[in-house]
């Protein structure tokens, strides 16, 4: 038999003696048998198994198709961060060699590790890696379908914002796909569709269908008043839960998309407030959500909150699916809309080739290739030096004059000493060409007219936002720009809103005179 996973940079770690029996008062040790399933792909992961003895294999697929993924020997942990967030397996637990396991509770697990936060910090690190690591040697659920499809991008960005495992088969380029489709009776033109753990179809799902189905998204209780929903699950409203599910609130937490807002898409942040070293937007968004979790917050993806209104003394966000959350307190977190590019070819290879979000995921898509990034604030910056880790050269297109009008100088200075990025000022992108995915960009200096052809297989746009507003708008007042007004703004607003009616007011002053 194979010898246990190695530990790789905290992955695997083994559990000291202390810490089992740390664990062992909130669990149940109990015998397995080989063969016995712990847990299987597709199934809510419910429970946190550690390894008393024997040997326990993590596998992918059945049958002949079985794939050991990890191998876990004594005093080691089995699962990743599904157990503590409550979704669906990606993977099986087999046993190898007879032998005893602890099992513990996913809720008692959360209570635990919030009052061990030694023990809790080691768990919570291993299932991130676990969880990147899966993502990048492609388990989990297959999409199968077209690169020109809008709902195949659409399934695939999905899956990457929400850092689900998932793995892609093009239509155009993997001849299994053809095949799989035939065995399963599928033409086509009814893709894209998701097969999940090998047996279950999903024909062109919608995000909500998919999020069930994994476990991202729950029924809400439309009946039930909560005592607080924060619409948005950036930092700010992942914060905002995690502050009032600790105080006992009953809390939900709603975002259309996925779990860390813009930060989330960042491949790495180095000025967020208790990460000196640094911190992926992912890790920062998983462990933010983790947190909230472990407080009782309940987070519902994707849920498009689509407007306001008060109802017997509440107020009640309707969503996009017609479903309604009511709460006595409502803080609204929805952050901002990137801005989208406007040159020709961008609506065309937006997801082939063209991207909004610079992490692991879109990076893979143009490993060792030539990109260039279009902005010059700090996610640019950023999405910069993350990609110059493999690509031979990147060309960051800055309409302005220089960098220090909107980027931090610690960016600044890395982005200078770096030899393979080039930073082209005074430059906006006129078009994107290619045949089947980006291949070039078509530039311009803004100030002398010069256009020039930049050979690029990917481009990432970073341009700035838009608050996120709009469902607000027949509910809250907003200012000109669409932010709401807060504070002495508040007043400077309602100022505008009567300015108007000023002379209406002075005319009738007249006529009663």
């Amino acid at each position: 038999m194979r010898a246990p996973t190695a530990d790789v940079y905290g992955a695997y770690p083994t559990l000291t003696d202390d810490q089992i029996a740390i664990l062992r008062s909130c669990g149940q040790v109990q015998p397995v048998g080989e063969g016995e399933q712990l847990f299987r792909a597709g199934e809510p992961s419910e429970k946190f198994f550690v390894v008393l003895s024997g040997n326990v294999a993590v596998v992918e697929g059945h049958g002949d198709q079985e794939q050991v993924v990890q191998l876990h020997g004594p005093h080691s942990f089995l699962g990743e961060l599904g157990v503590l967030e409550g979704q669906t397996a990606f993977l099986s637990a087999v046993v190898r060699t007879p032998g005893e396991v602890l099992a513990v509770g996913s809720g008692a697990l959360r209570e635990l590790l919030s009052r061990e936060p030694a023990l809790g910090d080691m768990i919570l690190r291993a299932y991130l890696l676990r969880r990147t690591m899966l993502a990048g040697a492609g388990t989990g659920f297959r999409i199968i379908g077209s690169a020109f499809s809008p709902n195949t991008r659409r399934l695939l960005e999905f899956a990457a914002r929400n850092r689900l495992p998932h793995r892609w088969a093009d239509l155009e380029k993997d001849t299994e796909a053809e095949v799989l489709l035939m065995r399963l009776g599928i033409a086509p033109e009814e893709t894209p569709i998701v097969v999940w753990n090998d047996y279950r179809v999903l024909r062109n799902p919608s995000n909500v269908e998919l999020a069930r189905v994994i476990g991202l998204r729950t029924e809400t209780a439309a009946k039930a008043v909560c005592d607080l929903v924060v619409v948005g699950a950036g930092p700010g409203g992942l914060a905002a839960a995690v502050y009032g599910a600790s105080e006992g609130l009953s809390t939900v937490v709603l975002d259309a998309a996925a779990t860390g807002g813009q930060a989330g898409t960042s491949s790495r942040i180095e000025n967020y407030l208790g990460f000196p070293a640094g911190i992926s937007g992912m890790e920062l968004a998983e462990r933010a959500v983790v947190q909230a979790n472990r407080f009782g917050a309940r987070i519902d993806v994707p849920a498009e909150a689509v407007g306001l209104e008060q109802r017997d003394g509440n107020s009640v966000v309707r969503l996009a699916d017609g479903a309604t959350v009511t709460a006595t307190n409502v803080v609204v977190a929805t952050g901002a809309r990137y801005r989208r590019l406007t040159a020709p070819g961008v609506e065309r290879f937006e997801g082939l080739g063209v991207h909004y979000a610079a992490t692991v995921w879109e990076a893979r898509t143009c490993r060792l290739d030539t990109v260039a990034i279009v902005g010059g604030g700090n996610s640019a910056g950023q999405a910069a030096l993350f990609l110059a880790r493999e690509s031979p050269a990147v060309h960051l297109l800055v309409r302005g004059e220089d960098l220090e009008h909107s980027m931090s100088r610690y960016l600044i200075d890395r982005i200078e000493r770096h030899p393979r990025i080039h930073v082209r000022l005074h430059t906006e992108v006129r078009e994107v060409t290619g045949e089947d995915r980006v291949e070039s960009l078509v530039v311009e200096n803004n100030r002398t007219r010069e256009q020039q052809v930049v050979a690029a297989r990917a481009l990432f746009v970073f341009i700035g936002a838009r608050p996120a507003t709009s469902w607000l708008a027949d509910a809250v007042t907003l200012d000109r720009r669409g932010f709401i007004p807060t504070g002495q703004d508040v007043a400077q607003v309602a100022a505008d809103l009567w300015k108007p009616l000023g002379s209406v007011f002075k005319d009738l002053a007249k006529m009663a005179r």
